[in-house]
This record gives C-alpha cells, structure tokens and sequence, in this order.
C-alpha cells in the first residue's frame, strides 16, 4: 500500500493531467513483474512513474505458460510495443526477479536503440539455490512453469548464460525474508528467494540493500523512491553513516 505522501503526490498528478515535477513527455518506462505474478505488482511503481510524468507500460505476460526464450520475446518485445506506439524517444525499464532476466534475454540478442536506464529487483541475476535444490521435486515444473527450472545456479541455467550488460544498471536486493524455509537453501544475507550475492553484476552502474524481502520489494516506498531516483539521475540515493 501507498503511504498518505505517496497517494496524495498521486492524486495532485492525476488532477494536473499525469504530470507532476520534472516532465519527461518523451520518456516511457517498461515494468516487468516476476514468477507467478501479474502487473498488479507492479502497480505502485507504475503509479510512481506516472506522477513524475512518464509513459508507462506495465506488462502482464503469463510468466508460468513458456521458457525464458519465448517469455523474452514476448513481455518485453511487448513493452517496446507500448512505448513506442506513444512515440517515446528513451525507453527505461523496471524489472523484478524473473522479469530482470527475461530484460537481459531480449537485450543479448536484440539492440534497443532508444534504451535508457534498467532498474532490477531482487534479480536472480547468478541464478537460485532453491531452483537447484526444489527444480527436481515432481509438480515443480507444474506449479511454476518451465522457465523456473531455467533459473539454477549452475551452467546450465539461462543467468549463467548471459553476459554483464551494455547499459546503466541499477540493483535493488532484498536482505530479509519471511520464508525461512526457502532461506535454508540459500546463502546469507537472503530474501527468501535471491541470495544478495547472486543479484549483484559485473558493471552494474550502482547497488542498494534494503531490508525488504522477495515478495514486497516492488511494493516498498524506499525501493519505488529509488527506482525513480536511478531513472532520473543513474544512481540511488544512499543514506550516509551515522
């Protein structure tokens, strides 16, 4: 949920036509959600970004239907789609978890000229202890889909497969977790889902840690104040040592 700050930020921006501080008329931002999620998820960045005057196109893709080559193709090629059709000149991106590989996926094999900033939280970006200890369990793949078997630790797996990005890339991980169970398979600090660790990439252009865990981080006022911070600005705001 939004904070009262948040929702009346929202509604002063709705009352000025979906404008509000800086304005990027020619900026569009891309938001991709993670496993067995929907855009809904991604609803409070989405309202975030339009408060701040971006076109923004929140993909729903059916995330548990196909493998990672196809999902790429599809939610992202998708996205492209929107933002382009509002004739946006710079197009960002905001990923979470599945939906920051499908990103590196698509761009591996596909040049976006107009790419701006990319944004990901909690991304498996070196793969999941847990696909590799759970992958295997009969209705694994039933229940989740075939591009989470795709997202293991070892070579096999598509993160292994993919090279450190060409573009700014801010990183968001999440260091607490509300499933302890799924926090046995993977090294601390965790988010129930990602070790901290496995998020991190070789040239990423800046990190935070947030005490947030998998499932929330897409939905924390930090984490939304953040993301924005990194698309308008590449960095994120860091708060200095006591």
């Amino acid at each position: 949920m939004m904070n009262g700050p948040r929702c009346a930020l929202v509604a002063v921006a709705l009352l000025l036509g979906g404008s509000i501080g800086r304005v990027y008329a020619a900026d569009c931002v891309v938001l991709l959600h993670g496993l067995a999620r929907t855009a809904r998820s991604m609803a409070p960045l989405a309202e975030a970004f339009e408060a701040r005057g971006y076109a923004v196109a929140n993909i729903d893709y059916p995330s548990r239907d196909a493998v990672v080559e196809v999902l790429a193709e599809r939610a992202v090629g998708a996205g492209l789609a929107q933002c382009r059709a509002r004739g946006a000149s710079r197009v960002h991106a905001v990923t979470h978890s599945l939906g920051g590989i499908l990103l590196r996926y698509y761009l591996e094999r596909h040049a976006i000229p107009e790419l701006g900033r990319v944004v990901m939280l909690a991304p498996p970006n070196h793969g999941s202890e847990v696909i590799d200890r759970l992958g295997a369990i009969p209705g694994f793949e039933f229940l989740l889909g075939p591009a989470a078997r795709q997202l293991g630790t070892d070579a096999q797996g598509v993160p292994a497969q993919l090279g450190p990005p060409g573009y700014p890339v801010g990183i968001i991980a999440g260091t607490d977790t509300v499933n302890p169970l799924l926090s046995r398979y993977l090294p601390d600090p965790d988010d129930g889902k990602v070790s901290l660790a496995s998020t991190r990439l070789s040239g990423m252009a800046d990190f935070l840690a947030v005490p947030v865990s998998h499932p929330f981080i897409m939905r924390d006022d930090e984490v939304i104040d953040a993301a924005v911070a990194f698309i308008e600005n590449g960095a994120f705001p860091h708060t200095p040592p006591p």
